[in-house]
């Protein structure tokens, strides 16, 4: 049987595993066995491959303890505190709580770097507090689900840790590039929040009351502690992403430990108003003790148990698909679209797809190995090209018929699946625009690099010993 028809048969049976629900590890291992046997290779290649990613590959230490972050800022109730911030606010607005879940996932996502632990987190927290407000049970969950878009692309970010992994470029510098699109797609949904909650006349308003949103800003110092901690520290050099991981672990731990118990012995947290805020229990927010530790540490390992195999074994699919002639083939087609913008808007429209039916993670495993050296050879900037494929594959989280933000958002409040598209949609429109402006205005991304127009004076700001 000839090699061609052989690979399709394999992958056309890890799809239809796939399609019955097969684990995409096990999917993605089962094409890498089949073609290394179609191929003619040792299967120790594997093994050699898969451990030599994990000696070698110090940057992804940072991942697990991203990840780690996230669980701990959560379960210390620092998420709390930045989404009453966020709520003080925007509060004023029509949509105010809704703007304040948004808000308070860009903030979440400025610690965690995680998209499904930020929409589990704020979607946890605001999405009963939304329903009770007057707000369509649809219109929250959908809204939990694209606040968390933002979470692989507001540094920290563990999908840029893999790209700068996968692709050899400062992971500084990739964090730095995704801080101004960022910031783009909170505010485009912010926009979307407010547009639709005043045509439907959604949220209760508050007084916009400088005492308030100063009050709630001393109450989540911690959470503004902790962002500034991370960007002074990756933005002057004086850690690399690994290190600023582990700083941030340190401090989290610190505050579970001591912090929080002592604020709430001297009782800082009041109960709230339920003319304000739909609903009047006491929200009781307490660190963690030693004891727990080992438990929220465990939970953080089931994630990294999950993803760093994926990422391990999606390597070794890189080097069959080379075998196989793949990204010749796919170069070719890109490369007959013409010049820089044909080329650009095709891979965007390749990576659009990928995530309708795919993950971040493989997505961005399988495909920017391919993809970003055929941008390069036309002239788009690595780092920009890097920001553009994150932001579609950031978007993908929302995009059935996968769209995992989705499938978590229904988990936490009970929506189902399907009654979430038509206001996810919506958001989905807007982070488009938020995409296509990334993308033809390379300044968006680059602006913040050094030599980028406002480098040298956020050096000057933070200090000399910024990291090139």
């Amino acid at each position: 049987m000839e090699l061609s028809t052989l690979v399709t048969l394999i992958s056309i049976g890890v799809t239809i595993l796939f399609m019955l629900g097969v684990p995409v590890f096990l999917v993605i291992a089962y094409w890498v066995l089949g073609t290394s046997i179609a191929l003619g290779q040792p299967l120790v290649n594997i093994g050699t491959a898969l451990s030599d990613v994990f000696t070698d590959g110090f940057a992804l230490l940072a991942m697990p303890l991203f990840i780690l972050t996230g669980d701990l800022i959560n379960r210390a109730g620092i998420a709390r505190r930045l989404s009453d911030f966020a709520y003080a606010c925007l509060g004023w607005l029509r949509g105010g709580l809704a703007m304040a879940a948004i808000g308070a996932s860009g903030l979440f996502a400025a610690i965690s770097g995680s998209n499904s632990a930020t929409t589990a987190t704020i979607g946890s927290m605001l999405h009963p507090e939304m329903v009770k407000g007057g707000y369509e049970p649809r219109f929250s969950a959908a809204t939990a689900a694209a606040g968390g878009t933002v979470g692989i692309i507001i540094p920290p970010s563990i999908i840029f840790i893999v790209y700068g992994f996968i692709m050899n470029l400062s992971i500084n510098d990739l964090f730095i590039a995704g801080i101004v699109p960022g910031a783009m797609m909170v505010l485009a949904m912010l926009i979307t929040a407010f547009i639709v909650s005043t045509i439907n006349g959604w949220g209760y308003l508050i007084k916009l009351d400088p005492v308030r949103v100063l009050k709630t800003a001393l109450g989540g110092w911690l959470g503004f502690f902790a962002i500034g901690l991370v960007l002074w520290g990756i933005y002057t050099g004086k850690f690399s992403p690994t290190e600023a991981a582990g700083v941030t672990v340190g401090f989290c731990v610190i505050v579970g430990f001591v912090c929080l118990p002592i604020y709430k012995m001297m009782n800082i947290d009041e109960e709230r108003d339920i003319n304000e805020r739909g609903f009047s229990e006491m929200v009781v927010v307490r660190g963690f003790g030693p004891m727990e530790l080992p438990a929220i540490t465990m939970r953080s390992a089931q994630i990294t148990g999950i993803l760093a195999p994926l990422i391990a074994i999606s390597v070794v699919m890189q080097q069959n698909l080379s075998s196989l002639g793949a990204k010749e083939v796919i170069e070719n087609f890109l490369i007959g679209m013409g010049g820089y913008y044909p080329v650009l808007f095709t891979a965007m429209a390749i990576v659009f797809v990928a995530g309708m039916v795919l993950e971040s993670l493989p997505v961005t495993i399988i495909l920017a190995p391919i993809l970003a050296p055929i941008a390069a050879s036309v002239g788009v900037d690595p780092i920009q090209f890097a920001v553009v494929f994150l932001v579609g594959a950031s978007i993908g989280f929302i995009t059935p018929p996968y769209g995992l933000n989705l499938y978590v958002a229904s988990g936490v409040t009970g929506v189902p699946y399907f009654r979430l598209l038509r206001y996810s949609t919506m958001y989905l429109v807007s982070l488009i625009i938020v995409w296509f402006m990334v993308a033809l205005f390379p300044s968006i991304s680059t602006t913040l690099l050094p030599g980028g127009g406002t480098y040298e004076t956020l050096q000057s700001i933070f200090g000399s010993g910024a990291a090139v």
